[in-house]
């Protein structure tokens, strides 16, 4: 027996349905689960910034994923997001680089969530979560490893971005200079 169902607000009262099928279905609105959604990697070889764009106003959560990620110089690397454009201000971050159990390189950046990373040869690879807080207003945690077997080893990130102007719909990792370029791996986000 097949039931359907048409309109735009259909009710049944008292229905009861025994190993329903459901083929096709189409939901409207805002997503209320947790649906992750993968966008396109991108090759992280050439160029001074990689940008992600056209992200839902619904999504609370962004991994920004490194696989193999190195660039042409020391410049530091940041994660940046925006509304409508990125907001390049008002970051309030801080990275740290282990050598080994006793020594932690730190840099803060107003401009980004930085990842501090200032050696060329560094090939980096881990995930960074970008989470919405309220407002508007995004904190970063991360976790990255130097694959390359040059020190340092393992790099974290954290803080808190501006409160943007409407919900975040791009994502930009760049440089502190904004011109060290890209030159190995590839960078991809998930969002839900």
């Amino acid at each position: 027996m097949a039931i359907t169902i048409s309109g735009d607000s259909p009710n049944l009262t008292s229905a009861s349905l025994t190993t329903p099928t459901l083929t096709s279905p189409t939901f409207a609105g805002t997503p209320s689960g947790s649906i992750i959604t993968s966008m396109t990697a991108q090759a992280s070889t050439s160029g001074t910034s990689i940008d992600f764009t056209s992200i839902p106003s619904w999504v609370k959560r962004i991994t920004v994923m490194f696989n193999g990620v190195s660039t042409s110089s020391t410049s530091l690397q940041l994660i940046q997001i925006g509304s409508g454009s990125v907001s390049s201000s008002g970051y309030t971050s801080l990275g740290s680089a282990g050598y080994n159990t006793s020594q932690f390189l730190v840099s803060s950046s107003t401009a980004g969530f930085v990842i501090y990373n200032n050696q060329a040869a560094a090939v980096l690879s881990g995930s960074i979560v970008l989470s919405l807080i309220s407002s508007n207003t995004w904190v970063c945690s991360a976790v990255l490893s130097n694959t390359a077997g040059v020190t340092p080893a393992m790099y974290s990130t954290s803080g808190n971005s501006p409160a943007l102007g409407g919900a975040l719909d791009r994502v930009r990792i760049t440089t502190v200079n904004g011109t060290d370029t890209f030159d190995a791996g590839t960078i991809n986000i998930l969002y839900e």
